[in-house]
């Protein structure tokens, strides 16, 4: 089992093997309390005015603590990115990584549409809690309009399922369908668990 993992693993194409290693990494990260939610997710503020410009990247790592959410998402995005560079983009790894950078920095200022309506963090307590609230902590963290894994991971999705019309899916056992509706399905699941479909509709808007 272990040996299949790691041959698995050696296998993959090396921007899914880059990114989805960065998502574990970072989770497990926040998981062993190494570092903390708050120093990961979009805030313009600290970003331009302390320099944290890691930020710009680590939206995009997070999905929330290791449960069943953070299980989902990562297995849809090595799915659909693996086949996406193995498929359409193969043997044209600069040119997925280009889409990477597009649509993560399309993202970036679609965000900035929003921020304004979400409290900047500050060193104060009760801008602590505020920002708590709305970031998610404590709850669907990776949900929360400011970390971005989740749209990215719709963005592979909706890529995928246009590029590959006629591909029947089926989800769970339960649903049969073509694979352009998949992103869909994946927002109504997403309503079923209760999470906000701010972020998956920024993942299908920028595409």
């Amino acid at each position: 089992m272990a040996h299949e993992f790691q041959q698995e693993y050696l296998e993959m194409p090396i921007i899914t093997k880059a990114y989805t290693t960065a998502c574990v990494l970072t989770t497990a990260a926040v998981q062993l309390d190494i570092i903390s939610p708050f120093q990961l997710y979009f805030n313009p503020d600290l970003i331009f005015n302390h320099y944290q410009v890691w930020r710009l990247f680590t939206t995009f790592l997070f999905f929330g603590t290791f449960g069943f959410n953070f299980l989902f998402n990562i297995i849809f995005t090595y799915r659909y990115c693996r086949m996406l560079e193995e498929g359409s983009f193969r043997g044209r790894p600069a040119d997925f990584f280009f889409m990477f950078l597009f649509g993560g920095t399309l993202m970036i200022f679609t965000l900035f549409q929003f921020i304004n309506q979400i409290p900047i963090c500050t060193n104060t307590v009760l801008t602590r809690k505020i920002e708590t609230k709305h970031i998610g902590i404590g709850g669907s963290v990776g949900h929360s309009p400011k970390f971005l894994g989740q749209a990215f991971t719709i963005m592979l999705v909706y890529v995928w399922s246009r590029r590959n019309p006629y591909v029947r899916m089926n989800f769970f056992g339960l649903l049969n369908f073509q694979a352009p509706y998949l992103p869909w399905v994946l927002l109504a699941f997403s309503l079923l668990l209760g999470n906000s479909v701010i972020v998956d509709l920024m993942g299908g808007v920028i595409v």
